[in-house]
């Protein structure tokens, strides 16, 4: 009932997460509903881009601007969630919160179930960019100016309006834009009664959620041992079945497929934190580098060593604005020196085009990209000497330009290649390529102080003020693990040592890894120093590597700065996130004793026996 604040105490909550993204499976959340025996299902959907997608729709039509999956994948499940008394959190709620609980609410009234559900507000800032502009905000990374027209900008509020709408009775609360992991903290600070100056729970409870927020990814997927992963098919969903002392044990329902592992988690808390001393949250500061994960049964394995400092009085804000146009396309060619002639191929098309353009008195495009796929482009000088032997090949074609007639005349010219250049050329299979708008993003810091973040509960608006907060201090000092080495007198490639995760924090890529044997470490710290890793990917255009430990794990995380080419859709890479960026990196030679060289041998995966034998011969 509204206004009605309820608070239960518990031993253990179980919280199950069903989407990591708008896009992913729909049979999540029923997986979790009649199989996970939780008390929480949430949902998280967003990023920067899909804020601007569903800027556009709403735009088209003032009811869209939320994410439609989230009603259409939770309203058959409402009335065994009733049932089962499990209580529902989404960031579904996009640009249009309201839109997406007006929607939610009709479904539920129409199959005769009442939702208690309540609304959180506050993080669209755009009807208020013309005051951010003279207030001087600049690029949090970059410090550029901020732009002339912004499509959206949104903060990432934090967990408090979420443990109110709980408090309150919600059975289903729906809000805008979030950092991922308050929809796993608001549900504990609720259940637990946590304070928000309880800091060591409320970063244990934050890294539960970063665990949780991207679904499978934590229950085996992209896990680099993937030969060990059981069940694409149907895999399973996560659970964090959380203590009242912020501990937490990572599962999966009984009988999916997935594998819960040190190493699956342990790959997923280091995906795309950055500096795992200082991950900035609204509600906390997290220290991670302690952080311990243990196996303590089959697919279970517990969470702890999380540590917390006082959040900042700032919020991260991130904008998105329209920087021209973007075109990329691609076909296939097969058959001998496939790689090559598709160079030619991609080279030739651009050169006709700029003829074209000249002509037109269009100027040149402010940037393109060919790719050779199947021939290792993505690994610059380092591709292996056997792949551009290859008999069949993608090539992909990008550029981008502030005329949109430019790319449409490129998109028409790759087809033509097809009987006027390479023997070979085929597999049109996407047609003709469309000309999509870029949409680059802007991050600042905006102080909370001038962000009224409210809950919605029927008539009631409830303003939530942010918790004490103080400027961002520097981590505890915790020593690198240090350990004398004797001579390397051997190499494995980095996979014989370590697993490992890529993904992207706008421009900049995130390389998190893990030695499987703590002893192993030295050896990892030894070789893969900031500057050799600035090497290995210099091809990308990174500007500058940073290095972190993470004594707990056994663990290295690296952040390279501008390597993305732009990042997101304002990149013409066919990685544009960095997520192969780990795997590539698996191939780098680590120099170890020849006895440990020598009792690794067979233990690489199939790909790099396969890629050694083709090379020796």
């Amino acid at each position: 009932m509204a206004g009605t604040v309820t608070v239960v105490a518990r031993d253990t909550v179980r919280i199950g997460c069903a989407s990591a993204f708008w896009g992913d499976t729909s049979a999540g959340a029923e997986q979790l509903v009649r199989r996970g025996d939780i008390g929480f299902l949430v949902f998280d959907y967003l990023a920067e881009i899909t804020m601007s997608l569903l800027a556009r729709a709403r735009a088209r039509k003032p009811e869209l601007g939320y994410v439609p999956d989230f009603v259409e994948t939770l309203a058959p499940l409402l009335q065994e969630i009733k049932q089962r008394g499990i209580r529902v959190v989404s960031n579904a709620g996009g640009i249009n919160p309201h839109a997406a609980a007006a929607t939610l609410r009709s479904r539920a009234a129409n199959a005769g179930i009442a939702l208690h559900i309540v609304v959180v507000t506050g993080d669209d800032l755009t009807d208020r960019t013309e005051d951010i502009r003279a207030a001087g905000a600049t690029e949090m990374f970059s410090g550029a100016s901020m732009p002339e027209k912004l499509t959206t900008m949104n903060a990432y509020l934090g967990a408090q309006p979420i443990a109110l709408a709980l408090d309150r009775g919600a059975d289903v609360v729906i809000t805008g834009r979030c950092v991922d992991s308050a929809v796993v903290l608001g549900p504990l600070v609720h259940s637990f009664g946590w304070l928000w100056t309880d800091y060591d729970r409320l970063a244990q409870g934050s890294l539960a959620g970063h665990l949780l927020e991207c679904a499978a990814q934590v229950t085996g997927g992209l896990f680099t041992d993937w030969r060990d992963v059981p069940g694409w098919d149907d895999m399973g969903m996560p659970i964090a079945e959380c203590g009242p002392d912020g501990s937490f044990v990572v599962s999966k329902p009984a009988g999916t497929g997935g594998l819960v592992s040190p190493f699956s988690v342990g790959e997923q808390m280091l995906y795309e934190i950055g500096d795992p001393g200082s991950y900035v949250l609204p509600d906390v500061v997290c220290d991670f580098r302690a952080v311990i994960i243990a196996s303590c049964g089959p697919d279970q394995v517990r969470v702890v060593g999380a540590q917390g400092r006082a959040p900042t009085p700032t919020l991260k804000v991130s904008a998105t604005w329209h920087d021209g146009y973007r075109v990329m396309g691609t076909l296939t060619v097969g058959g001998y020196e496939a790689a090559p002639r598709a160079q030619r191929v991609g080279e030739a098309i651009l050169t006709r085009v700029r003829r074209l353009l000249t002509a037109r008195g269009i100027s040149d495009f402010s940037e393109t990209s060919i790719e050779v796929l199947g021939a290792e482009s993505m690994y610059g000088p380092r591709s292996q000497p056997y792949a551009a032997g290859n008999r069949e090949v993608v090539l992909k074609i990008g550029a981008r330009h502030r005329d949109q007639q430019a790319l449409e005349i490129l998109a028409r010219e790759i087809a033509p290649s097809g009987s006027s250049m390479a023997q070979g050329i085929t597999g049109f299979f996407a047609g003709r390529p469309s000309v999509q708008p870029v949409l680059r993003l802007f991050s600042f810091l905006w102080p909370k102080e001038k962000v009224a973040t409210v809950v919605h509960d029927g008539d009631e608006q409830i303003v939530v003020p942010f918790a004490t907060s103080q400027p961002l201090s520097a981590p505890p000092d915790i020593a690198a693990p240090q350990r004398a080495i004797g001579v390397a007198d051997g190499a494995v490639p980095l996979i014989a040592l370590a697993v490992g995760r890529s993904g992207d924090k706008g421009n900049s890529a995130n390389i998190g890894i893990i030695a499987r044997k703590p002893e192993y470490l030295p050896w990892l710290r030894a070789a893969l120093a900031a500057d050799v890793i600035r090497d290995w990917f210099a091809h990308t255009g990174v500007s500058k590597v940073e290095r972190f430990d993470l004594p707990g794990m056994h663990a290295l995380n690296f952040v390279l700065h501008d390597a993305l080419g732009g990042g997101g859709v304002a990149s013409l890479r066919v990685d544009a996130q960095g997520k192969a960026f780990a795997q590539m990196l698996m191939d780098h030679p680590i120099p170890v004793p020849l006895t440990l060289a020598n009792s690794l041998i067979g233990v690489t995966s199939a790909r790099e026996n396969t890629a050694k034998a083709a090379i020796a011969t």
